[in-house]
């Protein structure tokens, strides 16, 4: 058992999406991730993601569970996952880390207000990831700021 796993660190939820770091470095490490769309070449897509008027924001297995479903709705390879609930009443912090970069949340119940913080580099669509979180999180109001990360010049 890795160092991660004896710590709870590691995502039971999906199993068969992690992948081994060092095989898939050896397999890939002469790839070039970054993706040419309309006229630009970058590392990413950056998505900043405000749910307001949201609830269920105080379960982190929940949560947990709600943002490996939607990484692999983007098309991403999920290496591990840790969150933390505050109090047994209060907020949620959490990250799932990707081979393709990460899916962040903080959740302020009190609030019905959680900002997500999406990156994904390569092939992988992190606005596919919306719906998924909208099914658990039901926010009457939802914002989306996308940046485009590591432009370089073509």
């Amino acid at each position: 058992m890795n160092a991660l796993a004896q710590l709870g660190m590691v995502s039971e939820l999906p199993s068969n999406n992690q992948i081994s770091p060092v095989a898939s470095y050896c397999e890939d490490e002469r790839k070039d991730y970054f993706v040419e769309r309309d006229g630009e070449k970058f590392a990413g897509t950056h998505l900043l993601i405000d749910l307001w008027e949201a609830s269920n924001l105080d379960d982190p297995e929940k949560i947990d569970a709600t943002l490996c479903e939607a990484a692999i709705a983007a098309g991403a390879t999920i290496l591990h996952s840790h969150f933390h609930h505050f109090t047994p009443n209060g907020g949620v912090s959490g990250v799932v880390v990707l081979a393709e970069s990460h899916i962040s949340i903080h959740t302020w119940p009190e609030r019905s207000f959680a900002a997500v913080d999406i990156f994904m580099c390569g092939a992988c669509d992190p606005n596919l990831s919306i719906p998924v979180m909208q099914r658990l999180f039901q926010a009457g109001r939802i914002l989306v700021d996308e940046q485009r990360r590591g432009k370089v010049s073509l």
